[in-house]
């Protein structure tokens, strides 16, 4: 269910009618983690083919887009465009469901693509840099069952409300299971503080949405995970 939703692979498990998208966010990280290696295949062939560090770069974080469909990157810049430009919260939460891209979702994709690109090229070396694709994308994953547990659905429908509200046990296997993928992938140290500044970056991006707009949509989580993944792909990069 998790690889289902999270990315273009055509998994639909026969699944009880109850079933939620929330019974399954324990395995968001796991599934972040292929999603990651995937990457870090093409950044590596990248390498092998000689074609430099940034198309390298860019092919990594486009191999990615192509197995999720830009399904956290659509989420960002409807998040951006609605928090950025809307007046009230009614008019946020239209924006957001608005198929059209504003200007502050379009920097937002540009910066989103520019910065995780600019720190798989400053980290240069394939096999870093698959490992810090691996960490990214398990621990960016690995909190949106955190902030779908403390947060509330910002309207009655949509993804957000029904994908419903994982467990407590759910979102704390994601979390020591993102962690550890972190942390395995980084260095004890170094992945500690990647996913302590991932959460604190999603914290603030959930103080504003929960101010905006009451809580978050499928759109903010998506805008959640970006952020997440930036703030991790950042700190992997040597000083």
């Amino acid at each position: 269910m998790a690889a289902g939703f999270l990315t273009r692979i055509p998994a639909a498990p026969a699944l009880p009618e109850e079933a939620r998208l929330a019974d399954a966010a324990w395995a968001f990280p796991l599934v972040g983690a292929g999603i990651g290696a995937v990457a870090a295949f093409a950044f590596a062939v990248a390498q092998l083919l000689g074609l430099g560090d940034w198309p390298g770069a860019l092919l990594a974080v486009l191999a990615g887009l192509a197995l999720t469909g830009a399904l956290h990157e659509d989420g960002l810049a409807d998040a951006v465009d609605g928090l950025c430009g809307g007046v009230d919260r009614e008019t946020k939460l239209a924006i957001m469901r608005d198929s059209r891209l504003g200007a502050f979702g379009g920097l937002a994709l540009v910066l989103s693509v520019g910065l995780r690109a600019a720190a798989l090229v400053q980290l240069g070396e394939a096999f870093h840099a698959g490992l810090a694709l691996i960490a990214a994308h398990a621990g960016s994953r690995a909190l949106l069952p955190v902030a779908m547990r403390l947060l509330t659905p910002a309207r009655a429908d949509g993804i957000g409300a029904a994908a419903g509200r994982p467990r407590p046990a759910a979102a704390l296997i994601a979390v020591v299971a993102g962690a550890a993928i972190a942390m395995s992938a980084l260095g004890p140290a170094r992945g500690a503080l990647a996913i302590g500044l991932a959460a604190l970056t999603v914290a603030a991006v959930a103080v504003e949405a929960r101010r905006q707009i009451g809580g978050y949509t499928g759109d903010v989580l998506g805008a959640f995970q970006q952020v997440a993944e930036i703030a991790i792909l950042l700190v992997a990069t040597p000083p």
